[in-house]
This record gives C-alpha cells, structure tokens and sequence, in this order.
C-alpha cells in the first residue's frame, strides 16, 4: 500500500518567510494520523525545512543537511547543494523518497533525489498531494492582496486542504 501525504508551502514576501504544512499522514484510503508535524527548524533555528514524501526518507535527510549546514557554518546555499550531490550518487540515500523545502534568510530551494535544488523566481515553493494546489492559491493571493506571507500560506493550506484528500487543515506555520 503506498502512503500518501502532505501539502507544504513556502512563501517569501514581504520581507517575511514562511513555511507551512498540513498534518494528514494517509495509508491506502485511510488517515492514519492527523497532527504529523512535517516542518522543522534546523541549525540553530536559522533555517526551516519541510518535506513531502517517505517520513523515514525525510528524516535521514533532515539529518543529512542538519550535517551539511554545521559542515558549512550554516551556509544554506552550500549545503543544499551539496545534499543534493550526495542524495543523487550514493546507492543508499538514492532510494529515499522524499522531498525537501529549504529556506534560511535568503534562499528558498526545493531539493530532490534527482539532484534538483530549485530556487523560485517568486519565492513561492509547495510540494507533496496538494502542493499545486497551495502554490496556485498563494500565487493569486500574492497578486490580488495585501496579505502577509503568513496569512497567504494559511489560506493556500486552507484551500488546498479543501481540493486535496490526502490534506488536511491541521496547519503548522513556521515563521523567519
């Protein structure tokens, strides 16, 4: 049975960064869990991650760039990229599957086992089910608002929550 779940959304606007994430884990047809927390805060609380995909995977790669981030004093540029190096040639980390959201002050990136690290031209990144779901809603919001990117990622949860069976509204924010 395949494991289905997730919509997590990154918005930079403003001068604010958010990530958020729903809390809906799905085994098969049925929700397994409601309140799984897929947004974490790494080195020293200085950069937020938030994953789609195989909690296992992402956890092994919390740890990876956790790793890489202390590696290269915190220099998320750096770390993502080399992250994805690694995930795309060892054998073992290139079976993990998941995806990552990776934002610090400066940078948004969307990393990948296929050696992606994607940085948006608008600052607006969602992965997982519901993810395009997310990433249209915050889109239209950022155009045709005064929202911040705070309220702008609740309410593209919110929407994709509402389209996506596999997302739910138990909604975790964090904030740079």
């Amino acid at each position: 049975m395949k494991i289905r779940s997730t919509t997590i959304i990154s918005v930079r606007h403003k001068g604010d960064i958010v990530i958020a994430g729903d809390g809906q884990v799905s085994l098969g047809n049925t929700v397994m869990k409601h309140k799984a927390k897929k947004v974490r805060r790494l080195y020293e609380d200085k950069v937020i991650v938030g994953f789609a995909g195989a909690t296992a995977d992402a956890f092994t790669l919390f740890d990876k760039l956790e790793k890489k981030l202390e590696q290269y004093n915190g220099n998320l540029m750096r770390s993502a990229v080399n992250l994805a190096q690694d995930w795309r040639t060892d054998k073992m980390l290139r079976r993990l599957e998941a995806f990552l959201i990776a934002v610090d002050q400066e940078h948004s990136f969307l990393l990948s086992g296929t050696g992606d690290v994607i940085e948006p031209d608008d600052g607006i990144l969602a992965i997982g089910s519901g993810g395009p779901y997310a990433q249209a809603a915050a889109k239209a919001l950022v155009s045709h608002s005064d929202l911040d990117a705070e309220a702008i990622c609740r309410s593209a949860m919110e929407i994709a929550a509402s389209i996506c069976v596999y997302t739910n509204d138990n909604i975790v924010l964090e904030k740079l």
